[in-house]
């Protein structure tokens, strides 16, 4: 175990050591490497970002931190695994995912990845460097020179159950588990781990080999969850996928990931929103999950507390039921450090609710590293799926775990900081969010709805607006939803309606995961109501979306074209 030391958060520091050289490559936003970087080349596909195109393999990659999904921590790992990582990482503020999946891949696997966290003017030298080298614990460069701190297994406060995992006394994986947990507490600056009472593991998209790998070989070691612990959505839907022509090897192997983690003890859930589930977390609640529209769900609508936690750490956590107990673990950690001041339609009545996936997005662009607090709606009545639909757009463009909506979030009456910088957002900027969103053609071959999964009420209200209507015979509207909910939609006979309508609902997997042939081959047109998947629809499918309310997705499948112009509450 690693020697002891305090927390070097106020000057630079090396968080993980190793050899390294190459090319500097500055990112000025956040990049989520899950939907954000092709984990077979490293290049950047997140049409949306300012570096899109080019290559993270090799470079010294510098970000002010990460944002979007708890998986990047896996494609980094699947990145270093195939020698197409890049050289070094470098942040300027607090960051866990990427921080997390270079710690696995040094710890598990052998495979250092360099990871430094700069002071901002260390970072803004370094930013105008053209090329740099890391070795041993000082990085140069054409404008930097500098011996930096080390960051270890900080002071950490252990009960007797934690020093009997680290001292092996738990088999080799809880070991490992706890190891990581320790480290990943020293790089957020705390002493204090927290218990924890149930986990979410994400970890399961057979999106790469790394996921498989990891599963596993942690399976193989004896890992086994020590609290209630649910599972994200997988690839297949993993009762039926042999009839949906899925090949052998990649329906195996997608198997295999799952059936590693119930091997754990896990519960067989596979939904992304563990938050419908008939148990959802209490207000106040200490739990410990990952997959961000969740974590962002759990934190802002029911007031529930969790970090953002890595894919991996998820795991790790599950396993020992102890986590760090920093950022919004703490009261001080979910204090709104930037106000977003929206200006809605005038009335609940002049908007639809893609109203709040593109208000979700567009607080993510505004607040990409604070937690912010969204004042001015407190005259809207937003559904529980209106805020599931923002929560998850908001993780799409913000890296932070959480937001406060006054007049409807339970913790949004708490006082923001008192330095907190004031932003505004109003229709000009909708207007520009629906256009970014719509980058699609107008024929629309697929339309995609459950992103996260559909809720019992949004596949009751699909229904009602079929009526007795059916899709065009050159659309598919296809619904992914959780095997529980599905199991409700069909004891109320939805099913059936939806069936009559020609709506394929498939369970287990999402839009996040779905993949040829079950994602029609065909399709080339593609509409949505979730903006997480219009904003990660194109580096995942290879295909723009176009983006609009649940009514206009069952006219748009009935009429096989998508609306030409803007929503009415956005027109002039």
């Amino acid at each position: 175990m690693d020697t002891l030391s305090a927390s070097t958060r106020d000057q630079s520091s090396i968080l993980i050591e190793g050899e390294a050289s190459g090319e500097v490559l500055v990112c000025d936003e956040g990049l989520s490497f899950w939907g954000g970087v092709d984990p077979g080349s490293g290049n950047i596909i997140d049409v949306h970002h300012p570096n899109y195109g080019e290559s993270v393999s090799g470079k010294i990659l510098m970000m002010p931190t990460s944002r979007g999904s708890c998986s990047g921590s896996g494609v980094l790992l699947e990145l270093s695994l195939n020698s197409l990582a890049p050289a070094a990482l470098v942040f300027r503020e607090h960051e866990e995912v990427l921080t997390l999946g270079a710690l696995v891949s040094d710890r598990i696997f052998g495979r250092p990845l360099p990871t430094i966290s700069l002071l901002p003017v260390d970072y803004e030298a370094l930013a105008r460097s053209k090329t740099a080298s890391i070795s041993g614990h000082r990085i140069k460069a054409d404008n930097l020179n500098l011996e930096l701190a080390t960051t270890r297994l900080g002071d950490i406060d252990l009960c007797e159950a934690d020093k009997a995992r680290l001292n092996n006394e738990a088999g080799p994986a809880a070991r490992m588990a706890m190891e990581i947990i320790c480290l990943m507490a020293a790089v957020g600056g705390t002493r204090q781990l927290t218990n924890v009472t149930r986990g979410h593991i994400d970890g399961c998209i057979l999106s790469h080999s790394a996921n498989l790998i990891f599963a596993e070989k942690l399976a193989d070691l004896g890992a086994k969850v020590s609290i209630p612990t649910t599972i994200n959505a997988i690839s297949v839907d993993r009762e039926n996928w042999r009839s949906q022509h899925v090949p052998n090897d990649f329906g195996n192997r997608a198997s295999r990931l799952a059936d590693a983690y119930v091997r754990m003890g896990a519960r067989p859930t596979f939904t992304c929103a563990p938050y419908l589930l008939d148990d959802a977390p209490e207000f106040g609640e200490v739990i410990g999950w990952s997959e961000s529209n969740a974590v962002i769900f759990a934190n802002t609508v029911l007031g529930a507390r969790t970090p953002k936690h890595p894919d991996y750490l998820d795991l790790f956590i599950a396993m020992t039921g102890r986590a760090p107990a920093s950022g919004v673990y703490t009261q001080e950690g979910r204090v709104a450090r930037r106000v977003l001041n929206v200006t809605p339609p005038l009335t609940s009545g002049d908007h639809d609710e893609l109203f709040w996936p593109l208000l979700g997005w567009l607080a993510g662009k505004f607040s990409p590293d604070h937690i912010p607090l969204l004042t001015g709606l407190e005259n809207l009545k937003p559904s529980t799926d209106d805020l599931k639909s923002l929560c998850a757009a908001f993780g799409t463009t913000s890296g932070v775990p959480m937001l406060h909506i006054a007049g409807h979030t339970p913790e949004a009456h708490f006082l923001p900081s008192a330095d907190a910088e004031h932003r505004s957002i109003g229709i000009p900027e909708f207007i520009s969010a629906w256009n970014e969103l719509n980058r699609g053609g107008l024929k629309i071959d697929l339309v995609a709805i459950g992103s996260p999964h559909a809720s019992i009420d949004e596949a009751r209200r699909i229904a009602d607006l079929f009526g007795e209507r059916h899709c065009n015979p050159s659309t598919q509207l296809i619904i992914t939803i959780g095997r529980e909910i599905l199991q409700a939609a069909s004891s109320e006979g939805i099913v059936d309606r939806l069936e009559r309508a020609g709506v394929r609902l498939i369970p287990d997997l999402c839009w996040c995961s779905i993949t040829e042939p079950v994602f029609p081959p065909d399709a080339e047109g593609l509409f949505t109501n979730s903006g997480k998947y219009a904003h990660y629809a194109h580096g995942l499918s290879g295909r723009h979306s176009r983006i609009g309310s649940l009514e206009d997705c069952v006219e748009t499948a009935v009429s096989g074209h998508a609306p030409e112009r803007l929503p009415k509450w956005l027109q002039n």
